[in-house]
């Protein structure tokens, strides 16, 4: 079959990719190559499907259904497939096989259009907050993975160069820089995080009611995972006349129910909604940098 890449994905990368780079360009060539490798029946590519890799649905040659999954290097492929095999299943999805390609991943199948998202908000809270719990785990020894000290301060560079072209952000870049220090100076535990948490990454399973996908895993305290998920549904927030008070709300509720300290958890939330909005602005996606922009002005 031929194996187009979503637009979704096309333009995510686009707004990323460094010059002269031409993995979407050989993604084809490669999907091909891994699917014979390891003798795989395609059933469809996943559409919308994710912003940084292609997502296949595909059979194993025994019938087992699972996830072909094939993703750039800038996206860490080899990161997650170290924390997918730390976690072991519990509260993950399951890594299958170890004898993948650079790149590519085989994973248990999941439910991939049914997502925790699609619960009531109250209720897709307390199941995304269940799942992220259970991934929380000391890393492995020696680990391979970023720690939240270098993914942020790699983000703080780009943020200071964001404040220099564009003023108006420049007081919300000023204080999420200011509570990155504090928050760095005295972390209360190290824990492996899942990175990148949020409603739509939790996805329903047959061996797990909810299972985690997608990890770029980190290093570091929980409040920094757990901070991602209060902007969920951001653009719901924005668009209550409440919205200020709900996320205040929102904060207090999820460090009290994962026994997360609820200062902290408010400082990782305004620094990744101001880091967002930020990397939002710089790539022309003006909507989303107002929302997030916005958002952290409540903090």
């Amino acid at each position: 079959m031929a194996f187009e890449p979503p637009r979704r994905l096309v333009r995510a990368l686009g707004e990323t990719a460094p010059v002269g780079d031409d993995w979407l360009e050989k993604l084809p060539e490669t999907a091909e190559r891994a699917v014979a490798l390891r003798g795989l029946t395609v059933e469809r590519v996943q559409v919308p499907g994710g912003r940084s890799s292609l997502v296949v649905l595909v059979r194993t040659a025994d019938g087992t259904l699972a996830v072909l999954k094939l993703a750039p290097r800038r996206a860490r492929p080899e990161s997650e497939r170290a924390a997918l095999a730390h976690w072991g299943g519990l509260g993950a999805v399951q890594l299958l096989g170890g004898d993948a390609v650079e790149g590519v991943l085989l994973l248990e199948r999941l439910h991939p259009d049914v997502s925790v998202r699609s619960l009531p908000e109250s209720k897709a809270l307390l199941e995304a907050a269940g799942t992220l719990r259970r991934l929380w785990v000391e890393p492995p020894a020696g680990h391979p993975f970023e720690t939240v000290a270098e993914r942020t301060g790699r983000q703080a560079d780009a943020m200071r160069a964001g404040a220099a072209a564009d003023p108006e952000v420049a007081p919300l870049v000023d204080a999420a820089l200011a509570a990155r220090e504090v928050l760095l100076a005295a972390p209360p535990e190290q824990r492996l995080l899942h990175g990148t948490f949020r409603q739509s990454k939790v996805l329903a399973g047959d061996r797990m009611p909810w299972l985690a996908v997608g990890p770029d895993p980190v290093v570091g305290e929980s409040a920094f995972d757990l901070a991602r998920l209060v902007r969920d549904r951001v653009e719901d927030l924005i668009a209550q006349p409440s919205g200020a008070s709900t996320t205040r709300r929102r904060v207090k509720r999820l460090a009290e129910s994962l026994e997360v300290d609820q200062e902290r958890l408010r400082g990782w939330t305004l620094f990744r909604a101001v880091e967002s909005g930020v990397r939002a602005r710089r790539v022309g996606r003006e909507r989303d940098a107002e929302l997030l922009l916005e958002f952290a002005g409540w903090l």
